[in-house]
């Protein structure tokens, strides 16, 4: 299962993206899906994440009230709207999907399939 990120590139502190992730083979209805990212030399954190049929939901500090996740059925894709970007957001930031239906204790678990990954840049 490939997932396809798009929607990264170069942003001024306080703008916004909007982060799209595809599937060409699977849908999301039935997944558990979530946003991730990685700075370079750091581990990767888990942004926001919903389990399937987004029984449990998770969200990380850092993008609580700035971030957001959506599903769009209709055209099988998952949106992470990003909004008053800081220069410490940026990263590589991956789709991630999978059959997961529990609780979010400390974090985005139980993905199986991930994207490659698209480069997001903040500048102050």
């Amino acid at each position: 299962v490939n997932l396809v990120e798009s929607g990264g590139g170069l942003v001024q502190a306080g703008g916004s993206l909007r982060l799209a992730c595809t599937s060409p083979a699977v849908s999301f209805d039935d997944k558990a899906v979530g946003w991730f990212r990685r700075v370079p030399g750091k581990d990767r954190e888990g942004l926001i994440c919903s389990s399937i049929s987004d029984k449990n939901t998770y969200e990380a500090d850092s993008v609580k009230g700035r971030f957001t996740m959506t599903r769009d059925k209709a055209n099988k894709t998952v949106y992470l709207q990003m909004n008053n970007l800081r220069p410490e957001d940026t990263a590589v930031y991956y789709c991630a999907a999978g059959y997961y239906a529990g609780s979010y204790y400390t974090g985005c678990y139980g993905m199986d399939y991930w994207g490659k990954g698209t480069s997001v840049t903040v500048s102050s």
